[in-house]
């Protein structure tokens, strides 16, 4: 029976335990989005985990959506990131960059004046996060393919970049609303080419990435992350069974590392159906997870690893914790993002220092 302290693999990746360190935008990097020394301490501090997913990542700055959020598609976040990368292998943990693209989640005045991307000319509603004074998302404009076809190629040289880098693999940010997921969901691609209609169509932008990045790493340290509810920046699909059923039937003929899912648990999750498509790919369960939930989702097999994202901020000792049972940190939510502070950031006391 897997315990939070049992040893794991996932495809090329031997974990130490089963806890993972979800990716947690934080806003940290430089204006030129190149990782920091203080970004190394704030991961080695988390390095108890067996696997931690590097924050979002973006494959090139036409991909961003949020000031400050770190890069790899330049010589300098390179050398930034091996700073993380190193610190995190001294504490002897492993982790993965999750490569990314805002697609339509993002407006002009973070894009140099140009109108944001997508799938299809379809509006999110509400306000761009972050940016003050707040203003309304853009109409986007619809991908031509060959410009899909660029930044499939720029998702292959993030991960050639990850691999300079230091990391132990890549992680696919197909997520939250962003432009991989903008493709796959109903809601957002009223595509009429071979990108759109069909579910084998919607997921082909996915797929051809992910073929990208096992061309560069090796199926066994790639994996995928999944947000079946679309429940994040307007999204919506007619059968997300259908959807995500298909995409994890293909991963699985690609023997991907792992798959991981921001699905809260409730009557109406589909985690657990997709692990049954997934022809046996590891599936990490995420989002809300208590720690009496992450133990029976372990014990059950209903969940080959278990991930914190917000517990892990304020908790950098959070694997230690989970197994003795410890009482957790209150998350400051003043400082989780958008400062260049050590405050809410590399401060939060572990049990040690408690003690």
């Amino acid at each position: 029976m897997a315990e939070l302290n049992t040893p794991l693999i996932l495809g090329d990746l031997h974990l130490k335990n089963r806890v993972v360190m979800a990716p947690l935008t934080r806003s940290r990097a430089t204006d030129d989005r190149v990782p920091t020394e203080m970004m190394a301490e704030y991961y080695a501090q988390r390095a108890s985990a067996g696997l931690i997913i590097s924050e979002a990542t973006v494959i090139s700055e036409e991909a961003n959506g949020y000031l400050n959020t770190p890069g790899l598609f330049t010589d300098a976040q390179v050398k930034g990131w091996k700073k993380v990368t190193s610190a995190v292998h001294n504490k002897e943990s492993l982790i993965v960059a999750q490569l990314w693209h805002v697609g339509r989640v993002s407006h002009p005045d973070l894009l140099n004046g140009e109108t944001p991307v997508s799938a299809s000319a379809v509006q999110q509603a509400g306000h761009v996060s972050l940016l003050r004074p707040k203003r309304e998302y853009v109409l986007p404009r619809p991908l031509e393919i060959s410009e899909i076809h660029a930044i499939t190629a720029q998702y292959k040289q993030a991960a050639i970049r990850a691999k300079e880098a230091g990391f132990d693999g890549v992680e696919l940010h197909a997520a939250n609303g962003y432009l991989i997921d903008q493709f796959l969901q109903t809601k957002t691609n009223l595509r009429e080419d071979e990108y759109g209609g069909s579910v084998e169509n919607r997921a082909r932008f996915l797929l051809e990435v992910i073929d990208a990045l096992i061309e560069v790493w090796g199926a066994g340290r790639v994996g995928v992350h999944l947000s079946p509810r679309g429940d994040e920046h307007d999204m919506g699909d007619h059968d997300p069974r259908e959807t995500f059923g298909y995409v994890m039937q293909e991963l699985g003929k690609r023997k991907i590392a792992f798959f991981f899912t921001r699905e809260y648990l409730a009557e109406d999750s589909i985690s657990s159906y997709l692990k049954e498509r997934s022809n046996g790919v590891p599936y990490i369960a995420n989002m809300r997870l208590s720690r009496e939930d992450a133990v029976a989702l372990l014990a059950s097999g209903k969940a080959d690893a278990v991930s914190f994202g917000k517990a892990y901020i304020a908790n950098p000792d959070l694997f230690e914790r989970l197994v003795q049972n410890a009482p957790l940190n209150e998350l400051k939510l003043e400082t989780m993002i958008g400062t260049s502070v050590a405050e809410g950031y590399i401060d939060y006391p572990t049990l040690e220092t408690v003690a």
